[in-house]
């Protein structure tokens, strides 16, 4: 593996874990209505108090947990399945392109429709944006290989 490849790689998956991570204490401060870990402007109480905060019933933070779980095991998989060594990186921008999309749509949402941002959730948003990227970055890469 080149070391641009390896830098991908490890970029990509760090990026991930901190999805994942920015998503589980959102998950935990939604579950716990807990206002202190909210930090900044106290906007994350307004955005988590939203009808936008779920859907049909499931914390979006919830959502973001299992999809960047599912990214992270693809990522760290590829290597000891054959589908995923064929097929991850397709697998990996599919993922994150729903992600990236979801993510256009709750960035409008905080500011057009709730007109509160959320510092974790644009972290998040933030993430998933440069893995969306970075997945688009292994595609090409891998179509020239």
């Amino acid at each position: 593996m080149k070391s641009t490849d390896q830098w991908l790689s490890r970029t990509t998956l760090t990026l991930v874990v901190v999805g994942l991570l920015v998503s589980i204490y959102m998950t935990i401060y939604k579950f716990t209505e807990n206002d202190s870990m909210c930090l900044g402007s106290g906007d994350c109480a307004t955005v988590n108090a939203s009808r936008y905060s779920e859907v049909n019933g499931i914390p979006v933070a919830v959502i973001g947990a299992l999809g960047y779980g599912a990214i992270l095991a693809a990522l760290l998989f590829e290597s000891r399945s054959a589908f995923l060594r064929q097929n991850g990186s397709l697998l990996v921008f599919g993922m994150s392109l729903a992600g990236f999309l979801i993510t256009v749509w709750l960035i409008y949402v905080e500011i057009a429709l709730i007109r509160a941002l959320c510092p974790f959730c644009i972290a998040s948003q933030t993430v998933m944006t440069i893995v969306f990227i970075l997945s688009i970055v292994r595609l090409i890469r891998e179509s020239k290989a």
